[in-house]
């Protein structure tokens, strides 16, 4: 792309989208790591945190350590669980170390900040942040479920023999890579990844999932007393085709169908 045109196209909007990017912590233990997360945030440009039942906030602790980014730890929005904490998104990003339980590839923070800020630009008319970043509690990080939740998998490429990472750490490295990709980010090359695609939020998604496992107990092809390995690879098959709206509208549509052919014979 000609020099000057791309100049002009992300001239007072470069970063724009960055507050359409939420950072979701799950479960903290310390308020120290909430505080150094804001700041972390506020250096990047991101607004929008959401905390999992923290272990405690507010706090002075978490308030010190954001070092003039209480305008962030103010605005946190305290939630109950990850279902939650999604609420509205289309794009999950995942922190996680786990490689054996998962089946989705790894990507590392530069491999995907391209389609997290193409994501985040596609939503620039919308009032809420549409893609989240998702971190665990300090020791255990993100379970298995609360992974299920997303639809894709970031691993930070530490070195192997000392892989130890602070939260706040790993907030501030994902966030440079995402404020590093608004400038480096060709925008024209990039639509294609989110383009003119309505997008299903993780709520519908969750809906559509339930009415799935509720329709396959019905007719036999699910056994709940069976190991239930079923219903989370029907749920990275959906999650990796990034469904449509209509898309989750049809395949609860054929769902329903299903349930009502059955009571029909």
């Amino acid at each position: 792309m000609n020099k000057e045109i791309k100049k002009n196209l992300y001239q007072g909007t470069e970063t724009d989208c960055l507050p359409k990017i939420r950072v979701v912590l799950s479960h903290t233990s310390h308020p120290g790591n909430i505080g150094s997360t804001a700041r972390a945030m506020k250096t990047m440009g991101l607004t929008d945190l959401y905390l999992i039942n923290p272990k405690e906030f507010p706090s002075e602790v978490a308030t010190a350590l954001a070092s003039s980014a209480d305008d962030i730890l103010q605005n946190a929005k305290v939630v109950s669980s990850m279902a939650e904490a999604l609420e509205g998104t289309t794009m999950q990003v995942a922190l996680t170390a786990r490689r054996r339980e998962l089946s989705q590839p790894l990507q590392t923070p530069r491999q995907i900040a391209p389609e997290i800020i193409a994501t985040a630009r596609k939503a620039a008319a919308d009032q809420i942040s549409n893609v989240a970043l998702v971190f665990g509690a300090e020791t255990s990080g993100l379970t298995i479920d609360e992974l299920s939740m997303c639809s894709d998998r970031v691993t930070i490429p530490t070195n192997p023999n000392y892989s130890s990472l602070n939260l706040s750490q790993a907030v501030q490295v994902l966030t440079y890579e995402l404020r590093t990709s608004c400038f480096e980010t060709d925008w024209v090359d990039v639509q294609h990844l989110q383009e003119d695609r309505d997008l299903a939020t993780h709520e519908s998604l969750e809906k559509l999932f339930e009415h799935m496992e509720e329709v396959l107990l019905k007719i036999g092809f699910l056994r709940p007393h069976a190991p239930k390995r079923l219903m989370p690879r029907l749920r990275r098959l959906y999650v990796r085709a990034e469904l449509e709206r209509e898309e989750v509208d049809i395949l609860r549509g054929i769902l329903k169908a299903t349930t009502e052919f059955d009571r029909k014979d």
